[in-house]
Order: structure tokens, then C-alpha cells, then sequence
């Protein structure tokens, strides 16, 4: 496992943030809608391990499958961008703006949104035979995921909002960190080792994560979850966006680079 030094991948994450706010919009939208779909289909996955083994910590365990096949491919979540992204705007890349910033946000939230909806109808066909019966257990499980993480934090009211904002904030710490995880290293054995370990974390502590949410809230919906699309809106996907925005670029990303990029003044000797 080839390892980059701190000061080495954090120059290549702002590198890499550069690299997307100049991407083409054709590009950032492909990349982004294939990320979407592969980590709607690793939440699948995962939920069936579960259903079948009764064991959520061995979905936790192989759910990163997807996570490591999405970023080995090239391809972007909007948890990534919003952590790799803005360094390239406070390091003072040129012809980086806040808008090109908000541009990659706003296309790889659709992209992954539209890549994570296409598989909830492709999911959702499977569980009920093209919609002809009752779902499976897999698919009547999706649907009670999706009313717990709605209505199951509206019942709670404010406190309810709150904690869904900080499970947030957690995920992405731990999915950003991911993301770095895959940068470190120069290897692929390197890489999908680093990248395992957070992302197993979140999932088995049941943080929420935006686009995996994209995918599990749809999918309930269509498999009779009890719960409306302002439910999902309101007391999930918004909150977990920001949540998930401010744990990438406050845990992660000016972290790393307020302290391997832009190093504190020495002490001197006395």
C-alpha cells in the first residue's frame, strides 16, 4: 500500500476540486448520476443482507462495496464534492468562484438524485414482480426504513430535527474521510482498504447519508412506506444535505487543510 504524505494528498484534493468546478457539465452530470445509481444499488445490498441474515452489522460490512467501485470508477456523490470542492475556492485557484462551485453542487445533486431514483424503480420492480404483488420482505423493509427516518424524527419535533441534522454532520465526516481515504494511497488494494473502514462505520451507526437517502425514501414511497414526499423533503433529505455539507468541509476538508496546507507559523526556540 503506496502512502502519500498529508501535505501530499491534500494538495491533490485541492487539485481534484479545481478539476470539478472546470469540469464539463455533460462530464459532471454522467459521473454523477453513475455515482448515484451504484450507491443506491450497494443500500440495496445492504438492506437485503440484513432482511436475510437478521445481522446489520453484516450489511454494514459489505455495503462499502459500492462506495469503492464508485470512486475506482471515476465517478462523484455530492458528499465528495462538497468537501474536495471549496478548498479550491479558499486556496485561490484560478477562475474558481463561488458560483463554478454551486454549479458542481447543483449538477452532481441531480445527477446522483436521477442515478439513485433509476434504481428505487428498478428495485422496486423486483421486490413486487413489476408491481403485480405485495412487496417481498426486502421491499416491506425499505418501507418501514422510510417512515422511522421521517415521521419516526417529526414525532420527536425540534429534538427529532436536531438529531437528524447531527447524524448529518457525522456522516459525512466519516464518508468524506472516505473520500480522502481514496486519495492517500496510490495502490488499489490501498485504496479500497482506507475507504472500507469509514464507510462501514456510517452505515452500521445509521447516519444519514443524502444519496443513499435518495435512494431508500423513493423506493419506500413506492413500496407503500407511510409517509408523503414533503415527510421526506422536510425531515430528511434537506437537513441531511446540510448536515452532510457542513460535516465534509468542517471535519474534513479545512481540517486537513488548515493544518497540512496552510501549516501554522513554527514555534521558535527559546
Amino acid at each position: 500500500m503506496a502512502y502519500l504524505a498529508p501535505a501530499e494528498f491534500v494538495t491533490k484534493m485541492i487539485d481534484a476540486g479545481e478539476s470539478k468546478v472546470f469540469m464539463s457539465t455533460r462530464d459532471t452530470l454522467i459521473r454523477s448520476y453513475m455515482a448515484g445509481a451504484i450507491l443506491a444499488l450497494a443500500a440495496a445490498f445492504a438492506v437485503t443482507i440484513n432482511v436475510q441474515t437478521g445481522q446489520p452489522l453484516a450489511g454494514a460490512v459489505l455495503f462499502p462495496v459500492g462506495f469503492c467501485l464508485l470512486y475506482l470508477l471515476g465517478f462523484d456523490l455530492l458528499t465528495g464534492v462538497f468537501t474536495l470542492v471549496p478548498l479550491a475556492l479558499i486556496d485561490k485557484r484560478p477562475g474558481v468562484t463561488i458560483g463554478g462551485v454551486l454549479r458542481n453542487w447543483t449538477l452532481v445533486f441531480f445527477g446522483n438524485f436521477a442515478g439513485a431514483l433509476t434504481v428505487a424503480v428498478m428495485m422496486a420492480i423486483v421486490f413486487t414482480f413489476g408491481f403485480s404483488q405485495a412487496p417481498d420482505a426486502v421491499g416491506q423493509r425499505i418501507g418501514t426504513i422510510g417512515e422511522g427516518r421521517t415521521i419516526g424524527y417529526a414525532a420527536h419535533g425540534a429534538a427529532g430535527m436536531l438529531t437528524l441534522f447531527i447524524r448529518g454532520i457525522l456522516c459525512n465526516w466519516m464518508v468524506s474521510t472516505g473520500v480522502v481515504a481514496a486519495i492517500m494511497s496510490t495502490s488499489v488494494s490501498g485504496k479500497v482498504i482506507a475507504m472500507w473502514m469509514p464507510i462501514m462505520v456510517f452505515f452500521y451507526m445509521g447516519f444519514e447519508h443524502s444519496i443513499v437517502n435518495m435512494y431508500l425514501f423513493p423506493s419506500g414511497l413506492m413500496l407503500g412506506g407511510k409517509f408523503s414526499i414533503m415527510d421526506y423533503l422536510i425531515w430528511n433529505e434537506i437537513p441531511t444535505v446540510i448536515g452532510n455539507l457542513i460535516g465534509g468541509i468542517t471535519f474534513v476538508g479545512l481540517t486537513l487543510y488548515s493544518t497540512h496546507a496552510k501549516t501554522g507559523p513554527k514555534r521558535k526556540a527559546y
